[in-house]
């Protein structure tokens, strides 16, 4: 799949009526650069110049996924994790002015639910219908998303003013540093009080993720945090962003877990992998009463059945993304130096490439695409 994706490289930014973008056109990928007309907002929709698109271990699954296992429609524009600035308002809009620089809520819900309403639409009570009409739940995700010149992003409510924080940064967070920050939040009662201590926390898979799960435990909770990877390299950033300790995948992990934990296991685990294997290993490694977040979409299946192999008071939790107001929270952090998203960027015609780099473990940190970055110049 490697080499750059092409239209020509024609100067677009000329030409303001077209932008390029990265869509998924079948099942199965890969995806194409194509040139669309550039969106013109209406109503409520802001048009966002995409400055920055970061990407997932999950548009791998989008890209890879079997026709209608995803409830969504071929073709949209893939990249879920976006910053930019405001370039064009609907008439009714509200929000950030034109020019600010933004970031976007990726997951977009009914907007009139409950959840909705309460700034979670990573919960939207209407989820399944929006599923069941194919109409796309989230950004990059069925609906248009950021790699491309510019996004069209149906509501003001949907975007969070970065201020000086780089584009670059502020993309990743708003999925990796979200989701992780959300997941953290359900596996807290675990951990006890921030200052309280004496508590542990196992990070399985220090990736896009991971990463910034370890600096987000580190910046809000005493917890020893354990990283755990099968790649050198990735224990390493696991260190370089805070861990107490790491160890690669062995088949005795989970004894040396228990071992750091002086036998009882850890607190809680956030499997940031999802395989039957990293399953296993994380409710082997959890002491009774714990919590296990299950983050990764690797496939995997954890037995539930009672009695059965499970620690007793077990907790699992399914996070999705997370709230508004967690991104909010995850961008303070961010600015206050807390968290720092390691990076890899790539021109957006160079896509494939950031694909293929992240496919095969070969990403240290998250893959930023630069849709500026690589154009001609007028």
């Amino acid at each position: 799949m490697s080499g750059p994706l092409s239209t020509g490289d024609v100067d677009m930014r000329r030409r303001e009526d077209v932008m390029r973008a990265v869509r998924l056109t079948h099942w199965g990928g890969p995806p194409v650069m194509t040139e669309l007309d550039r969106p013109s907002p209406q109503g409520e929709e802001v048009l966002v110049q995409v400055e920055a698109a970061g990407l997932c271990g999950s548009d791998l699954h989008v890209i890879d996924a079997a026709r209608g296992a995803l409830p969504y429609r071929t073709p949209f524009t893939l990249g879920h994790e976006v910053a930019g600035r405001v370039a064009e308002h609907g008439p009714d809009a509200t929000g950030p002015g034109i020019g600010q620089r933004v970031v976007v809520y990726g997951p977009w819900g009914c907007g009139c639910c409950g959840n909705c309403a309460a700034g979670a639409e990573n919960y939207c009570d209407r989820r399944s219908e929006l599923d069941t009409s194919r109409a796309g739940t989230g950004v990059g995700l069925g609906r248009d998303g950021g790699l491309a010149d510019f996004l069209l992003v149906p509501s003001g409510r949907l975007l969070l003013p970065v201020g000086d924080l780089a584009p670059t940064q502020a993309a990743p967070l708003s999925d990796a540093g979200l989701t992780s920050y959300h997941a953290i939040a359900g596996i807290r009662p675990a951990l006890g009080d921030a200052d309280g201590g004496g508590t542990s926390v196992a990070v399985i898979g220090v990736g896009g993720l991971g990463h910034l799960a370890v600096q987000i435990l580190r910046a809000t909770t005493s917890a020893q945090v354990l990283a755990v990877d099968v790649r050198e390299e990735a224990l390493a950033l696991a260190t370089d962003c805070g861990a107490h300790f790491g160890t690669l995948v062995r088949p005795d992990t989970a004894e040396a877990l228990r071992r750091r934990t002086g036998g009882a296991g850890v607190d809680a685990v956030l499997d940031f992998v999802g395989t039957s294997a990293t399953l296993g290993l994380g409710s082997s490694a959890v002491r009774p009463g714990g919590a296990l977040a299950l983050v990764g979409s690797g496939g995997g299946e954890l037995m539930v059945r009672k009695p059965g192999a499970l620690p007793p008071g077990l907790r699992i939790s399914l996070p999705f993304w997370g709230t508004r107001t967690e991104l909010e929270q995850v961008m303070t952090l961010a600015r206050a130096g807390a968290v720092t998203v390691a990076t890899e960027r790539f021109p957006l015609s160079r896509t494939l490439d950031a694909i293929d780099a992240l496919r095969s473990g070969k990403v240290r940190g998250r893959a930023v695409l630069i849709p500026a970055e690589g154009l001609k110049q007028s």
